[in-house]
């Protein structure tokens, strides 16, 4: 059995039923949820004290998944990834198939494919794209560790993950790119 086996199976009981996880992703501890239902997704914005016309991050476990979601993903898009030295999120013109209150006003959507095995798992298990935002209250810092992780958002979701609340390694949130028209990359964050 995985390790985190427990954890994968209550995840997805709660995801499939609307509701909100707090987990580790490849970076900073994330709250999640189905990024394909616009009840859940509006359940994040609340429980963060956020405008819904700031962007949520969706994470997919294929690059191939992304012919799922985006319009027309560069042909050369894996390649790109590929090169990326850290967790990168890319947005993305011409999102397909997900929550509208994901989506931004402009039709875009930033994603982020995960290299993290318990994401990985969670993912292709739900078979659907997982939000991923910072674990923290709207213009708080967000938590590079589980313990930094506030009492309001702990209490907020409906299934807190254990695996690895253990771990101290401080984590840092991803890099945001924009893959231009020309081809170029403008950096966000």
């Amino acid at each position: 059995m995985i390790e985190f086996e427990n954890d994968i199976n209550a995840s997805l009981q709660v995801l499939r039923s609307g509701g909100l996880i707090l987990y580790p992703t490849d970076t900073i501890w994330g709250i999640g949820c189905d990024a394909t239902d616009e009840a859940a997704v509006k359940k994040v914005f609340t429980l963060k004290d956020r405008p819904e016309a700031k962007s949520l991050v969706i994470l997919l476990a294929d690059v191939r998944d992304l012919l799922k979601y985006v319009a027309h993903p560069s042909p050369e898009i894996a390649d790109i990834l590929a090169g990326f030295d850290r967790p990168t999120t890319v947005i993305y013109e011409g999102a397909l198939d997900l929550a509208p209150n994901v989506i931004n006003s402009d039709g875009t959507v930033a994603i982020r494919i995960v290299k993290d095995t318990f994401c990985r798992h969670l993912i292709k298990r739900l078979r659907k794209p997982l939000v991923s935002t910072s674990a923290n209250l709207s213009g708080q810092p967000s938590p590079a560790i589980f313990a930094e992780v506030s009492p309001e958002i702990r209490n907020g979701v409906d299934y807190v993950v254990s695996y690895r609340q253990d771990d101290t390694t401080p984590a840092q949130a991803s890099r945001i790119i924009k893959l231009l028209k020309d081809g170029s990359v403008q950096v966000i964050r």
